[in-house]
């Protein structure tokens, strides 16, 4: 479907007031191309999500089920190769609100 269709929808205050102060400082036309274009991120963002549970289902189906131990050691692979771009690599650590586990001592 191509155009535009009218839209009349209630939206929490804080976000109008992101999308006014959007337009102020020109990072968008107007209210409705800003409004369209969270639209469209939000659109993208479920297309994609929902083609990663396809793939993970396909994937778990040939390989069997993603195991915590598996995902966990991805993730200390994954950040044993990455790159610290902000910040100092001290100020790297388990993700907000997990706290690493102490070691007996």
């Amino acid at each position: 479907m191509k155009g535009k269709q009218r839209l009349s929808a209630s939206v929490d205050a804080e976000l109008v007031e992101a999308g006014r102060h959007a337009v102020d400082e020109g990072r968008a036309e107007s209210m409705s191309a800003w409004v369209n274009g969270a639209l469209r991120l939000k659109a993208d963002h479920d297309r994609r999500m929902q083609a990663l549970d396809e793939f993970l289902g396909a994937y778990e189906a040939a390989h069997g089920r993603i195991t915590d131990d598996e995902m966990r050691d991805a993730g200390r692979r994954a950040r044993a190769r990455s790159t610290v771009v902000r910040g100092s690599p001290a100020a790297v650590g388990p993700p907000a609100g997990r706290r690493r586990r102490r070691d007996p001592a």
